[in-house]
Formats: C-alpha cells, sequence, structure tokens
C-alpha cells in the first residue's frame, strides 16, 4: 500500500537541521532533568505509602493539606488524580507506612464531614525495594541496548549499530526529558513503555537499513552516490514509515483519551517515543551511517 506516490525528497540535504532541533530538545530535557535531580520516581521506586481516595464533591488540595498539617503530616505530597474528587496523599519513607496509612482516612473523615469518600487503594513500598527496582529498570534498558548493538552489528555494519543506538539513546532521552519538564513521575508502566518504544523505534530503523542494503548492490566508493541510494532507501520506505507510525498513532491517542488515568501517563509515554522514533530514523539514525560513511571516502 502507497500512501503516498513516488517521492523524491532529499532528507539528507535537511540533516543538520535535524541535528539542531534535536540538540536543543536534548539540551532542554538533559537541563531539566539536572534542575530536578533526576527523573520524578513514583513510589513505586522512591519507596513510601500513597492513599488514593474518591470523594462525592469535588475537593481542593489546599484543605486537605491544612487538615494534614494538624496532624502533622503536612509534608505529605497531595495532588488530583484525574477528576478533582479525588485525591492521592503520598508520604516519603521517613513516615511510619502503618501509622500513615491507618490515621490519614480518619483525619479527612473529621475534616469533611459533609463530603464522604471512598478508598481507592493503598500502596506501600519499603526504600530498599525502591531502590533495588530503580536499579532493575535502568539496567532493563542498558541490556536492551546492548543486545540491539550487538543484533545489528551482526545484521549490518558497526556503523548501522551505532546509528541506530544514537537513534534509540535519543528516543529515550527526549521522552524522559518531556516527562521532567512536565513533572510527571515515572512509575514502572512508563519503563515499560520506555522498551516499547525502542523495539517501536528500532523496528522502523532496520527497515529503512534493510533497504539501503539491497540498494548497496555494488559497494559505492563516491560519496554522492551513496548519499543518493541513502535518499532514494527513505522515500521507498516512506509509506511505510508513515502508515505504521498513523495507526500506531490513532491507538495510542484514543487510548490517552479514554484509557482512564492509570493508563494516561503511559500512553503519553507511547505518544512521545513514536513521534520521535519515526524523526530519529529519518534524521538521527540514517544520517549518522551518511557521516560515517563520508568520513571513510574522505580519509
Amino acid at each position: 500500500m502507497q500512501f503516498f506516490g513516488d517521492t523524491n525528497i532529499d532528507f539528507l540535504s535537511k540533516r543538520k537541521i535535524g541535528y539542531i532541533i534535536s540538540a536543543i530538545v536534548l539540551l532542554v530535557g538533559i537541563s531539566s532533568l539536572i534542575l530536578h535531580g533526576g527523573p520524578q520516581w513514583n513510589i513505586d521506586f522512591q519507596g513510601g505509602t500513597l492513599v488514593h481516595l474518591k470523594f462525592e464533591k469535588n475537593v481542593r488540595i489546599e484543605e486537605i493539606r491544612d487538615a494534614l498539617t494538624q496532624r502533622g503530616f503536612g509534608e505529605s505530597e497531595i495532588k488530583h488524580f484525574g477528576a478533582d474528587n479525588e485525591i492521592v496523599i503520598r508520604t516519603g519513607v521517613s513516615e511510619d507506612p502503618a501509622e500513615f496509612s491507618n490515621l490519614v482516612e480518619p483525619m479527612i473523615s473529621e475534616a469533611f464531614p459533609d463530603n464522604p469518600f471512598e478508598e481507592q487503594r493503598v500502596e506501600t513500598v519499603g526504600p530498599k525495594i525502591g531502590k533495588e527496582l530503580v536499579v532493575d529498570a535502568l539496567m532493563a534498558v542498558l541490556w536492551a541496548m546492548i543486545l540491539i548493538l550487538l543484533y545489528v552489528m551482526w545484521r549490518f555494519r558497526i556503523n548501522f549499530a551505532l546509528g541506530a543506538i544514537m537513534a534509540l539513546a535519543h528516543d529515550v532521552i527526549v521522552t524522559v526529558g518531556v516527562f521532567s519538564l512536565l513533572e510527571i513521575e515515572i512509575s514502572a508502566p512508563i519503563i515499560a513503555a520506555v522498551l516499547t518504544i525502542v523495539g517501536y523505534s528500532l523496528n522502523d530503523t532496520i527497515v529503512i537499513f534493510d533497504r539501503i542494503r539491497e540498494n548497496l548492490k555494488v559497494r559505492q566508493k563516491d560519496a554522492d552516490a551513496f548519499i543518493g541510494i541513502v535518499n532514494r532507501s527513505l522515500n521507498e520506505t516512506l509509506s511505510r514509515t508513515i502508515i505504521t507510525s498513523l495507526t500506531t498513532l490513532f491507538v495510542v491517542v484514543i487510548l490517552f483519551f479514554f484509557g482512564g488515568e492509570v493508563l494516561r501517563s503511559f500512553a503519553f509515554a507511547l505518544i512521545i517515543g513514536i513521534v520521535s522514533g519515526t524523526y530519529s530514523t529519518l534524521f538521527i539514525a540514517t544520517p549518522f551511517v551518511v557521516e560515517w560513511q563520508l568520513k571513510k571516502v574522505h580519509a
């Protein structure tokens, strides 16, 4: 199926613009991570106790904080969860989890006698388990990168493998950077989304790399000829890239709007990853292969 007719877009002539755009996006994201002291891990990784309450009427965060402050829990993190009548209260590992979970609901009931609520969930994670989960999450992403590097080196060449890894690292940093800018917590489902993004982006990159290899039936010593072959490969796979990205994006956007609050962050991470993955295949991975080849020709 052809989404476009025969195209002849000179992608590689725009690669320096792509470098500038990527540099700006990555710089902003990394700066945000530095300013925030790293990713904002949720209770799955930090440890602590979380209580999710659903009230009959809307409730203000300031009112909840005032009620908790009077009883010594004013430092707890309080925020709405989806609707204005749902509140999430989280305390750090310095508090006694059992004491916090047992006391917070009577506190709220006493402070809001005319606004009854239902407990939706209570989660408690110890600090040691939280730290172990952080390490496991980072190792999962690292091992995914290493295995992908080895696989692409085996299927293609070292320059293709490094280009794919650069694109994947770009997508991961962009996703985490956007979450840091928007102050969205990183949870276990977000780590799953990041690994999904890695697989999705790699699949798109491998398709284009395979077409480049097919078109390189004879090793090209001439730089202009090589650039022409790569541009031709990008145009030949453009319809496939657009169709795959759009169909996947449609599903994830629907999940974002209608999948509920629990899945919203997961879907949002996938939206960022799909857009970034499509972009990085065209303007990060493939241009890196070209730059490597040009250096070899000019050496």
